[in-house]
């Protein structure tokens, strides 16, 4: 359960704009490192991609997670 909220907070911030981790983190009020591992699982979901080089920056794919209401 409180891998669903950490991941639907991010994906709250990516439906509007891209984010670099740093700045996710700082946004969704998670580590650096909770937020590097959601990412990953979300990146093998295809929810996630990342894009850039060197400073990456993390979108989403529009094919969504299922949310919490």
């Amino acid at each position: 359960h409180c891998g669903l909220v950490a991941r639907t907070k991010l994906l709250v911030l990516l439906e509007r704009q891209g984010f670099a981790v740093s700045k996710l983190a700082k946004e969704s009020a998670l580590s650096y490192g909770v937020v590097t591992h959601h990412l990953r699982l979300l990146k093998n979901e295809g929810t996630v991609e990342r894009k850039g080089n060197r400073c990456y920056v993390w979108l989403a794919t529009g094919l969504g997670q299922k949310r919490l209401g």
